[in-house]
């Protein structure tokens, strides 16, 4: 028995870091894509505000076929669904660069924000259940991970800037290489099989209860989404960075996110969620500033750094409190991670959108005012007691991962 004991938390230890691999693998393809923005939009000849309109179809594919991940799983268990869904979200990543208009651009982002969206989900569904199987919180570490791939990515994006290649080659090579990983690490997940008889997970809409805490959630993933996507962009157009020094703004702000995320459930357990989220949201709020103000690149990648480490726990901390926040913890939880998926999913075409009709500071400088809403809102987090120390893992099952 005991040695049976044994064995059952080694499989367990296992697919932990099985998971934990897949979810660096996933943010590989994201910091892959990032850093070679102001390529594609070189090459597909788009303006900011086409690219803006063009960033809007991940979100838009995203929402159409979330949905049918519950479906997958539940047809063909945890560890096939995973396996497939992954592959065609890292092969997607070639798309993109091959797009010869704005219109090529808009399709080959629909099934880049489709495919992102579904294995989203079945990746975070896994990690939920390895967590509840070991007992213990992993789902902050997993996050953690994701940004690691982030800042992977967008490192090796960014030598390939530098060098000047062609992205058609570089998302290629990287593509092909992200699958073969990601097929190999879906083996030593958790199988989870659902019985015939139980029906799929599905989406629910956002309750009252969930609506303000969810806006805490929406200013943090509405600052990150802006700055992981046209944070190249800002220092190429408006500081006239080159287009390696531009793609290494991505980099600094992915390596702020992964270390704070890292680091981030030690610094909550000592101070608290409420005064973690204050004091991150006045340090995105001065990094919105120092970007806005930046008179060379050397100020606005400090910058978009102060933003990657104010807002990284702040979702997370958001799941929390939405758990304690009133009489069904997991419609809540849902709640808000449909709130903050949909805010990141939203901010790039946003941020493009504004930068057409104003201009890219001004943008920036509506994420700036965003980032200080958590300093004025962070006394929300404050439920149940005891501050939301750390993340809770059900919204994974309703709604994917919000980074």
């Amino acid at each position: 028995m005991a040695a049976e004991t044994v064995t059952s938390t080694d499989r367990l230890r296992r697919a932990r870091f099985a998971v934990a691999a897949v979810f660096c693998v996933h943010g590989s393809v994201t910091g892959s894509f990032a850093t070679r923005i102001p390529w594609i939009q070189e090459h597909a000849g788009v303006s900011a505000g086409q690219l803006g309109l063009a960033l809007a179809f991940p979100a838009l594919g995203a929402s159409l076929a979330m949905p049918l991940a519950g479906a997958v799983s539940h047809r063909f268990g945890a560890r096939t669904a995973l396996r497939g869904l992954l592959a065609l979200w890292t092969l997607s990543l070639a798309l993109p660069s091959l797009a010869p208009n704005v219109w090529g651009l808009c399709g080959a982002l629909f099934v880049y924000g489709a495919t992102a969206g579904m294995s989203d989900v079945a990746m975070n569904a896994l990690g939920v259940e390895t967590e509840n199987r070991l007992g213990k919180s992993i789902m902050s570490s997993l996050h953690g991970m994701w940004s690691v791939g982030a800042l992977l990515g967008s490192a090796a994006g960014t030598v390939a800037a530098h060098l000047g290649g062609d992205a058609r080659l570089h998302h290629l090579i990287a593509a092909l290489v992200l699958t073969a990983l990601g097929l190999v690490l879906c083996q030593g997940v958790l199988d989870v099989r659902s019985a015939p008889e139980e029906e799929p997970p599905r989406f629910s809409l956002p309750p009252r209860s969930a609506l303000i805490i969810g806006a805490i959630g929406f200013c943090g993933v509405f600052a990150e989404g802006a700055s992981l996507d046209w944070s190249a962009v800002y220092l190429r157009d408006e500081l006239g960075s080159s287009a390696g020094l531009a793609a290494a703004s991505t980099t600094a702000f992915a390596l702020t996110m992964a270390v704070a995320r890292l680091a981030g459930d030690r610094v909550v357990d000592r101070f608290g969620a409420v005064r973690t989220v204050r004091v991150g949201g006045a340090v995105a709020t001065l990094g919105g500033v120092l970007v806005v103000l930046a008179p060379h690149a050397a100020v606005a990648m400090a910058g978009f750094g102060l933003i990657g480490l104010g807002i990284a726990v702040v979702v997370p901390l958001a799941f929390a409190a939405a758990g304690r926040s009133g009489p069904n913890p997991s419609q809540a939880i849902a709640g808000v991670a449909t709130i903050t998926y949909t805010s990141g999913l939203i901010a790039p075409s946003a941020i493009g959108g504004i930068a057409d009709a104003t201009s890219l500071v001004f943008s920036f400088g509506l994420v700036t005012l965003l980032a200080l809403g958590l300093v004025l809102g962070a006394g929300v987090l404050r439920a149940g007691g005891r501050e939301a120390a750390s993340a809770t893992p059900e919204p994974a099952k309703s709604a994917g991962s919000v980074r």
